[in-house]
């Protein structure tokens, strides 16, 4: 009686465990990441834009001045009032 029982109660787990090793999501899975896919492609205005023209910036001399003056601003503190504060 009771390996009777045993065999039943392990067919029963059996039988619903079963189902946790089968792939539900074939469909789902075959379209992972396109929505991410699809909305970074969205934010590209033109796709081609690095093969067909170079970027165009400053020159070397004024790149370099606003660089120095980047830097030059951290080394000295600004004087003056500290900025208003406003209170809601």
């Amino acid at each position: 009686m009771r390996t009777i029982f045993t065999r039943w109660a392990a067919l029963a787990l059996l039988a619903c465990g079963a189902p946790g090793c089968v792939s539900t999501t074939p469909d789902w899975d075959a379209r992972f990441g396109a929505a991410t896919r699809n909305n970074l492609a969205a934010q590209v205005i033109d796709p081609s834009a690095a093969a067909s023209n170079p970027a165009l910036g400053l020159d070397g001399r004024a790149a370099r001045a606003a660089i120095d003056n980047y830097q030059r601003s951290f080394a000295r503190p600004e004087l003056g009032p500290p900025a208003a504060m406003v209170d809601q």
